[in-house]
């Protein structure tokens, strides 16, 4: 399994290329959209491990807009709970900055709850397109300035899907943290 770490404040910024579902972290990150509906991708594994109840609790909530992110159990997950965090889709306009905003609204709610570690995927990059060597440019940006501010999380874990997303995150962490 391929891994590479870097301190930033007080922090561990981790890179894993793994399966986001069996990760031992308080929070894992779910790639959602709009209308909370876990289908295919790393939703759907979500779904599959962690049990219906998280289903269950999206469709309560109902609705979480594109950029922000809503917190839900992890269910028979490992992770205590899932954050639910909506990207963009490739084309639809402002993606940059809706990105970043779904990185930075799940550290918040992860920092308001008190936890202590959160996993992220590769968010948008899948059905909805977004290039994978942009993503990591701006959810690792986004990522190293919230923790260079104040914050509780002692470790945020992006783990991806495959050898090219793996390799693609650790250039991108190497140029931004040389």
């Amino acid at each position: 399994m391929m891994h590479m770490h870097k301190r930033v404040g007080n922090s561990t910024l981790e890179l894993i290329e793994g399966d986001i579902t069996e990760l031992d972290a308080d929070a894992i990150v779910n790639a959602a959209n709009s209308s909370l509906k876990m289908g295919g991708g790393v939703a759907g594994a979500i779904l599959r491990k962690g049990g219906y109840e998280i289903q269950e609790e999206c469709d309560r909530i109902g609705y979480c807009p594109v950029g922000d992110a809503i917190i839900t159990t992890g269910g028979r997950l490992k992770a205590k709970y899932v954050i639910h965090a909506v990207g963009p889709k490739w084309g639809e306009g402002d993606e940059d900055e809706k990105l970043k905003n779904a990185t930075l609204n799940s550290l918040k709610l992860a920092d308001e709850r008190g936890l202590r570690s959160i996993a992220f995927p590769a968010i948008s990059t899948g059905i909805f397109g977004f290039p994978m060597d942009r993503c990591a440019k701006i959810m690792l940006s986004a990522t190293i300035s919230y923790l260079q501010g104040n914050t509780q999380l002692e470790r945020v874990v992006f783990c991806l899907f495959g050898k090219d997303a793996f390799e693609t995150f650790r250039k991108t962490l190497e140029e931004l943290l040389p």
